[in-house]
């Protein structure tokens, strides 16, 4: 197994969902730059298909085959590397010509034939810890994909359910994780939401980005999720989260 202690840091950056091609391209842009700039391992983040939203008018996406087509035109444009999430096992295979990691949502972590079909696929399988689980409690789904023949398994932090509406997070976890793959993230902007707490969508306080960012690091962690919005106040999910994409480079320079 690789040397936890010897990686260096990764970054995964991006907005929630697709909203348009103009907004993933304009976040694409920037977050290049930032690679170019900053020499820094980063991978671009965004969903075709938000398929846990609280609410049935809530905004999900353009869905698979138009989602897939947009991100793969930001890797032959932009030269970036593509982290998406799925839902369905049956997805894996296609989005797989796509994405280079296939992220397993926190809800969706126990699913044995989604973690199945995601490690058959061969690429990086990013599996986020459950609201209601331990970092311990990751071997479990790790063992899943390892034995379905994963070869490189992420495991990333999101937070615990700490009542209604409401995450906090054990930043012992990550330690925890560490003992079971090499590469551990912090999702730092899912981490200060409010589930479920804003009239029937998602609130949050991105305020607390940089602080959970860091918190992170000096628990170990080596790998960072920022997702990131032109506008995060205008944007059509989980903009209260969101880093404003002015903020993206100055944190990840922070981080270094």
């Amino acid at each position: 197994m690789t040397n936890k202690s010897a990686l260096a840091p990764l970054f995964v950056a991006g907005p929630c969902v697709i909203e348009s091609a103009a907004l993933i391209d304009e976040v694409a842009a920037e977050v290049a730059r930032v690679k170019s700039s900053l020499g820094v391992e980063i991978y671009f983040k965004s969903s075709f298909d938000k398929a846990n939203r609280t609410s049935l008018s809530s905004f999900r996406g353009p869905g698979l085959e138009r989602g897939l087509t947009m991100l793969n035109d930001v890797k032959e444009r932009y030269g970036l590397p593509v982290l998406t999430d799925i839902h369905e096992s049956c997805q894996a295979p296609l989005v797989a010509q796509v994405a280079d990691v296939l992220q397993i949502p926190a809800f969706l972590c126990r699913q044995t034939d989604l973690l199945v079909a995601a490690a058959k696929t061969g690429r990086i399988v990013n599996i986020k810890k459950a609201q209601f689980l331990s970092g311990a409690d990751m071997r479990f789904p790790v063992e899943k994909c390892r034995e379905s023949g994963a070869a490189d398994i992420w495991l990333t932090e999101r937070g615990n359910v700490f009542g209604y509406n409401n995450l906090v997070v054990d930043f012992r976890n990550i330690p925890d994780m560490l003992e079971i793959v090499p590469r551990v993230m912090m999702d730092c902007t899912h981490s200060v939401q409010r589930p479920g707490a804003a009239g029937g969508k998602t609130g949050g306080d991105r305020r607390f980005v940089p602080s959970m960012a860091h918190a992170a690091k000096a628990f170990g962690a080596n790998a960072f999720f920022f997702e990131t919005h032109p506008d995060p106040d205008n944007a059509l999910s989980d903009g209260p989260n969101m880093l404003p994409l002015t903020n993206l480079a100055s944190l990840i320079e922070s981080l270094l």
